[in-house]
């Protein structure tokens, strides 16, 4: 399990692969994979007072469809 402690903020340039998203302009909620290894979602941004969350500097809340998500997953599935 990834902890906050264990997440490092970067600047670094990274690269994305677009796994799954509902259009294919990347101008809607997407789901990419990075070279390092990790998941990039792009969606409509949450308030996090308004959801009842604290969210740490440097996150944010984003909201997309499950359908999404379950396309990126079973895309990730399959590149294994």
């Amino acid at each position: 399990m990834t902890t906050h402690e264990d997440q490092v903020a970067t600047t670094e340039d990274v690269r994305l692969t677009r796994l799954a998203g509902q259009c294919g302009a990347g101008t809607c909620p997407t789901i990419y994979r990075t070279d390092r290894a990790t998941i990039v979602v792009q969606g409509y941004v949450v308030k996090d007072d308004s959801a009842g969350v604290k969210v740490p500097d440097g996150e944010r809340l984003v909201e997309i469809p499950v359908e999404v998500l379950l396309a990126a997953a079973d895309k990730i599935r399959e590149q294994g």
